[in-house]
Formats: structure tokens, sequence, C-alpha cells
């Protein structure tokens, strides 16, 4: 097999992605998983930013077929907030796959002749031996919390990117980039002195430079702190994350009060 110009290659993994870094896309884990129980391939499932959805009975469709995959990786830091750092590698395998591909066995550190189990000692199992216990701040979180409330800070904040893009869609001189799946909300604005000029290179390449300087007098004024970015073909544009269990629909209101107020003169 000619795999990507290297002769012999042969694929033994599939990447699927919960919830993509700029758009907040995800990927089809279902039908992935079909396709790699019918060739033998190890299915992996990126769920860092994504995989928060599980805990919503509104959302966790998103993550159909995720029970499927092999390993997933999910930081609970990110959409639910715990504290920094906070990330997890859940395998299927039952057989000490991690501890075989990480174990240093260091004598100095994991001595076979304890008084106790020394299968007890978790630190020659993980892929960072002196990596904190970030399961255990998740837990104490969800122990204060509450599943309830878990689930409630994820179905708010996906709320409040549906009022943002409804919002989006209401005024003159903003435009969406795609319907969000999760809680990234990626739109341009467009200046009133750009808006009867019709799409061509030429506009693109106007609409390139707006979100740069609106950031720029955003972050001086003091007001926000909105992110953007280009993607693929497609010019500069703001990618809102919505995380905060706080945040309201006069906070989205703001947000696109505020773009629109530095930025009407562009």
């Amino acid at each position: 097999m000619d795999l990507w110009g290297v002769p012999g290659a042969v694929p033994f993994m599939v990447s699927a992605t919960a919830g993509t870094t700029v758009l907040g896309s995800f990927d089809p884990i279902e039908e992935l998983a079909d396709v790699c129980e019918e060739h033998n391939l190890w299915l992996h499932v990126d769920a860092c930013w994504g995989g928060a959805a599980l805990l919503s009975n509104k959302h966790k469709h998103l993550l159909k077929g995720v029970q499927r995959a092999h390993s997933v990786a999910w930081n609970p830091h990110k959409m639910l907030m715990a504290g920094q750092q906070c990330s997890a590698f859940l395998v299927r395998d039952k057989t000490g796959l991690l501890q075989r591909c990480h174990s240093a066995c260091a004598s100095y550190l994991f001595q076979k002749d304890k008084f106790y189990d020394i299968s007890c000692d978790t630190g020659d199992k993980s892929i960072q031996c002196g990596r904190k216990a970030d399961a255990f701040r998740f837990w104490l979180m969800w122990k204060a919390l509450g599943t309830r409330e878990l689930e409630r800070r994820v179905d708010h904040a996906l709320e409040m990117a549906r009022y943002l893009t409804e919002g989006i869609k209401k005024r003159d001189g903003f435009r969406l980039l795609m319907e969000p799946e999760y809680t990234n909300v990626c739109f341009w604005y467009i200046p009133p002195s750009m808006r009867k000029i019709p799409d061509s290179p030429e506009f693109w390449q106007k609409v390139e430079a707006v979100a740069p300087k609106i950031k720029e007098r955003m972050m001086k004024t003091g007001s926000m702190m909105v992110g953007y970015q280009s993607h693929g073909i497609n010019a500069n544009f703001f990618r809102m994350i919505i995380i905060s269990p706080w945040v309201s629909t006069k906070d989205m209101d703001f947000v696109l009060d505020e773009i629109h107020r530095l930025g009407a003169d562009l």
C-alpha cells in the first residue's frame, strides 16, 4: 500500500475529534467505529474539548459511539472549568497497556519489596510518573457540584451559544462562518463601509484586516477578550467560545454591540 507517498505504509489507527479547537466540530464516531472494526484499527477519540457534552442528556448525542473507542482523551478543565490542569486519558484495554508502554521500573522510586501490594503504586502506570492526581481534583469538583450542576453548565453554555448565533443572524454586518455544533461561534463583522461591496478576493482581503483591528481596540479599551483567526481559505473571523456558567443573554448582546461600536468606522 502507498499511504501518503510512503511505500508499504499501513494504517493502524484512526484519530477522531469530538469538538475541534477552532470550529467545535464533531467527527461521526459511530461511522468511524464501524470502519475501524471492519479493518481491525485502533480508534482514538480526541474529546479534550467536546467530551463534557457526555454529561448532558440533551447534547450527549454529539459523541454517539464514543463507547466503542479504544482510547479517549478529555480535559475537564476546559468546558467544566475544573482546576487546571485536569486531563484524562482513558483506555478500554485492561491488560496494563499504559504501564507496559510507559513504566520506567525505576528501583529508586518503586521498590518491589514493600510491605503492601505494589500494584497500589500508580506512579509507574502513568504517562508521567510525577504528574499530579488530576482525577482527584475532578472528583472533588463533581462531589461539590453534583451531576446535575455539571449538566446545567454544559446546557447553559450551548444555550448561550445558540442565543449568540441567532443574534448574529439578525444583525446587519454580522455573518456566520458556519452553524455551530458546540459553543464555538465563528463569525465575521462587516463594517458599514464594506457592506455594499460584492464578495471577491478584494472584499475578503479587506475583511481580513477587520477582526485584528477590532481586537486591538477591545484590548486597549479593556472591554472584552474575544479571539480571532483565519482558517483554511477563510479570512480572519471572530471565534467566540462560551464556557462560563455565569454568562447571560445580556453578555451575548454586549459582545455584538461592542464589536459594532469598535468597528463601525472601519
